[in-house]
């Protein structure tokens, strides 16, 4: 009886550990993806400054929130594809019709490293043509903490 106790309770244990494992979300990559800058915040004020558009891809409600000052909202929604640089576009949906202009400066941004749906964005973006898309991939909690304006 208490072999099978001993099991149970190991079993058990294993299965919170691969939970809470699994529940941790991957981070993007470091550098940003191909035909696309990763940016910081003082480079998407100076940006922003020049008529740079930039884009919050988080759900609308994210986005009603709370936004960097100026942003518009493209939501990278639904996200049903993989967090990972090999995803498949086709799976998600990205309406770029409010940025049809490919060759104004665009940055997007989301929340943070472990946030996908920027990076997904920015990919799909520089894939379609748009020349100058610029990747914010620390997005609102850097901005928030850095006190910069929002709305």
């Amino acid at each position: 009886m208490h072999t099978i106790k001993q099991a149970f309770i190991t079993f058990v244990s294993c299965g919170f550990l691969v939970a809470g494992g699994s529940a941790l979300a991957q981070e993007t990559p470091a550098a940003a993806p191909a035909g696309v800058k990763l940016v910081e915040a003082k480079a998407v004020q100076d940006l922003q400054a020049k008529g740079a558009v930039l884009i919050d891809t988080r759900k609308a409600s994210e986005y009603s929130d709370a936004t960097i000052k100026g942003a518009i909202s493209v939501p990278y929604d639904p996200e049903k594809s993989a967090k990972d640089v090999k995803f498949d576009a086709a799976q998600d949906k990205y309406d770029m019709s409010k940025i049809a202009d490919k060759n104004k400066d665009y940055v997007v941004f989301c929340n943070s490293g472990t946030c996908w749906k920027s990076y997904k964005a920015a990919v799909v973006m520089a894939k379609a043509g748009y020349k100058n898309v610029h990747w914010y991939r620390n997005g609102v909690p850097d901005w928030k903490a850095r006190k910069l304006p929002m709305e």
